[in-house]
């Protein structure tokens, strides 16, 4: 394990913290239609962040941790991707004024951190505690994998999403978004905008994606800093990446199906260490460069083949992938 010190923590989590603080007074200051130039700019802004951060981490840890690193933000950010589906079909499905998408993203960003600080933390001490963990988590990414490639050519149905449907059974809810607001007075009775259920079905989708994102980046590292780390320089860049590539995601026709393979690695990889430890140390495990490398031509063989399997058929359309069919299909399918 690093001996990472209390300050470096301390440092690390500020840093989120001011950029944080920095994205959601820009959302609230200023509702704003978010261009293509200022997403590119911010976009950089982060990814240039992030590789600064992993470039000092390596000098002050080694070579060996700084690929650790890498690799976990790269894993982060390709599963990010497929977040930023699923946030399409949300404010698509809600009809989110575009001005007010940028609060949506940033209270999102802040909820899937919160999450998955908290993830870190209960699945670091219970690998510490059960090497047998190591073993679950590989299982649940394998799971993951299937389900993925199984339901890779359809959505998550947000209509139908259980916390949704609750939201929508016990809550007055107004028309119309009411000045982005999320709680507003209408003749006297105190009701909650369409926004608040924007944000509740962006929390579901948040607490999903920790449970897979999670697994998928200790698979890399087991180290908890590294693992908090890569997860909050990818979630940060997350907003402008919505704005940057929102326009691009439907040409990602192969991204679900790539995913999956990543996953379905990691787990695999997962076992072994599980198998490695706990069983025999006969068993091969699979080098952290190795990880790196497979994730890298797995996402750029996917963008490939999706940029040239769209040129060719320019109607076919990409999909988030689900875990489960949707209720849609299934009624269809009765």
């Amino acid at each position: 394990m690093l001996d990472i010190s209390g300050l470096t923590w301390a440092v690390t989590i500020g840093l989120i913290v001011v950029l944080l603080a920095v994205d959601l007074v820009l959302a609230s200051l200023r509702p704003h239609r978010v261009g293509f130039g200022e997403a590119t700019a911010w976009s950089v802004f982060y990814v240039l962040v992030a590789v600064g951060f992993g470039i000092w981490f390596a000098g002050q840890y080694g070579g060996a941790a700084g690929t650790e690193y890498f690799a976990g933000y790269i894993v982060e950010k390709s599963l990010s991707v497929d977040n930023l589906f699923v946030f399409v079909i949300i404010m698509t499905t809600f009809a989110v004024p575009e001005k007010h998408q940028h609060k949506v993203l940033t209270f999102g960003i802040v909820l899937a951190l919160v999450m998955r600080a908290i993830f870190i933390a209960v699945g670091a001490t219970l690998l510490s505690l059960f090497s047998f963990m190591f073993l679950l988590f590989g299982l649940l990414l394998l799971f993951t994998a299937v389900q993925l490639f199984r339901h890779r050519n359809e959505d998550p149905d947000v209509e139908n999403n259980v916390v949704v449907r609750t939201a929508r059974r016990v809550l007055p809810i107004t028309d119309d978004y009411v000045d982005g607001k999320l709680v507003t007075r209408l003749d006297g009775r105190r009701m909650v905008t369409p926004l608040f259920v924007v944000l509740v079905a962006i929390g579901g989708v948040d607490l999903l994606f920790a449970l897979d994102s999670i697994p998928a980046v200790f698979g890399v590292t087991d180290e908890p800093f590294i693992v908090f780390a890569a997860n909050a320089f990818a979630l940060l860049g997350l907003r402008a990446l919505f704005f940057l590539v929102k326009g691009l995601l439907d040409r990602l026709v192969y991204l679900s199906a790539g995913l999956a393979v990543i996953l379905a690695f990691i787990g695999v990889k997962l076992i072994l260490h599980w198998a490695h430890v706990d069983i025999d140390t006969r068993v091969p495990e699979v080098p952290t460069s190795v990880s790196l490398g497979v994730i890298v031509v797995v996402l750029v063989v996917v963008v490939v083949a999706s940029l040239l399997k769209t040129k060719n058929a320019p109607d076919t359309k990409a999909h988030a992938g689900s875990l489960r069919a949707s209720r849609r299909q299934d009624d269809a399918g009765a």
